[in-house]
């Protein structure tokens, strides 16, 4: 209306012709026209280009699910490599310590031997000397007798040196595979931490490109959208402005023979009065609805803040008249939180994308360790679309405790788990922007607040 005056008050004072002027405005109407068609035709097909841009993230879902997962499974082989490593170190360990222990078993049974042949060195006995000594032969038999068992003590002893040295080969024999074993599981895991780098750089790579190209889209398609509404309005007051204009011009012919110039400049003063007032009264009654739906908003927000604190309230009532199940008996309650962190997404509250929130989301670094909150049993281990990887524990007494968001399983499906034991590591999976884990409580399949488990508000 504030344009369609102006053009009025320059038609009013310009010398030009009023067919003159009304020309000239059905050809800004016509360009204006054909301009906002060409712009709802690129409109048209940016958003064909967004579609195709959101079908091609849809399909890029089944390599982020793979990619998602095969970090996963890096992790998981990781952890066991190191596993493995220490229990390969420690079998080194306790061989090497054997080896010494032999090492020093054959110098005690070498020096024994040495001291027996010295022994019967020097003491010159021997079956020939025995046999031609000339003496009573009673004391021949005897010093054969004698001889007779030195030389079994001597055999046994060169038996036992022999034992000795046998077991001692076959310790340094491990020694040596346990050595080629430790440096077989490193140079696995050096590979194993190249594969999970180059499958964490492709997904973020993937991400990145697939959000990149969505946002420069819709970038545009907003801007055009704002010029299609701009054109779409200029069109509108270009019409009522060419209406008006031949009107004026109508009222002007009549008038101008019997008006007066003071009459006319009168005229437009209360024109412009009526439009002052009018202004002044749009903006009143603009500013009373403003207040008015102000208002509203917030006795509705109070309405649903008074119904989510009774709902929390009979929640908590009917939880405290649940038993615990078995495996959760025993435990102080409120259990130990899974992770600590930030909460950023409550349960029951609104969220951004619709609906509410069924379990809690705590923000924490990347990789931070995730522990089970009670004993149980893993029901299900995998990757879920919107929740990347996922973890489920059945506490019995259909009570389970749900993990999501995560960067890497630890614990397969029929694992028994105890109270605090790490299962998982914090992420950013199924198409998160921040690393965190997404938890619920779960009881005969209705989620319950996790806040009236774990002690938070």
């Amino acid at each position: 209306m504030r344009a369609a005056a102006l053009i009025l008050l320059v038609l009013c004072l310009a010398p030009a012709p009023s067919w003159a002027v009304e020309s000239k405005l059905q050809q800004q109407r016509a360009e204006a026209r054909r301009d906002r068609e060409a712009l709802r035709d690129r409109i048209a097909k940016l958003e064909k280009q967004i579609q195709s841009s959101e079908a091609s993230r849809r399909d890029v879902t089944v390599a982020l699910k793979e990619s998602e997962s095969a970090i996963s499974e890096l992790d998981r082989r990781l952890d066991e490599l190191a596993a493995e490593s220490r229990q390969a170190k420690s079998e080194l360990e306790t061989a090497q310590q054997r080896i010494g222990e032999q090492k020093q078993e054959l110098g005690k049974r070498q020096q024994h031997l040495a001291d027996q042949l010295r022994a019967q060195y020097a003491g010159g006995l021997s079956p020939w000397a025995a046999l031609l000594s000339g003496d009573d032969p009673q004391d021949i038999a005897r010093e054969l007798g004698y001889l007779e068992y030195v030389a079994r003590a001597q055999a046994d002893a060169l038996r036992a040196v022999r034992s000795t040295l046998d077991e001692l080969t076959r310790l340094q024999e491990e020694a040596r595979n346990h050595e080629a074993e430790l440096q077989k599981l490193a140079a696995e895991t050096t590979q194993r931490r190249k594969e999970l780098q180059e499958r964490q750089a492709e997904r973020v790579a993937v991400l990145e490109r697939i959000e990149s190209e969505l946002k420069q889209q819709r970038g545009e398609a907003k801007n055009l959208v704002r010029n299609e509404e701009r054109l779409g309005k200029l069109v509108e007051q270009l019409a009522v402005a060419i209406a008006e204009e031949e009107e004026a011009a109508r009222k002007r012919a009549e008038e101008a023979r019997r008006l007066a110039e003071e009459r006319r400049k009168a005229e437009e003063r209360r024109l412009a009065e009526e439009r002052r007032k009018a202004e002044a009264q749009r903006r009143a009654e603009q500013e009373k609805l403003t207040e008015e739906r102000r208002r509203a908003d917030e006795a509705r927000r109070a309405e649903e803040a008074r119904r989510a604190e009774q709902a929390r309230q009979a929640e908590l009532k009917r939880l405290q008249s649940i038993a615990l199940p078995p495996a959760m008996k025993g435990l102080p309650r409120p259990l130990p939180w899974p992770v600590r962190g930030d909460i950023q997404g409550r349960f029951g509250m609104e969220r951004p994308e619709g609906g509410t929130w069924r379990g809690i989301v705590l923000r924490a670094a990347e990789g931070t360790r995730v522990a089970a909150v009670a004993p149980g049993r893993v029901v299900y281990a995998g990757w879920l679309a919107s929740f990347g990887n996922l973890l489920i524990i059945d506490h019995g007494e259909k009570f389970l405790s749900v993990y999501a968001y995560n960067q890497s399983l630890l614990k397969q499906v029929g694992d028994n788990i105890r109270a605090g034991e790490i299962i998982a590591t914090v992420g950013a999976t199924g198409g998160q922007v921040e690393p965190g884990l997404y938890f619920e409580i779960r009881h005969e399949g209705k989620p319950v607040n996790p806040l009236l488990w774990l002690g938070g508000q």
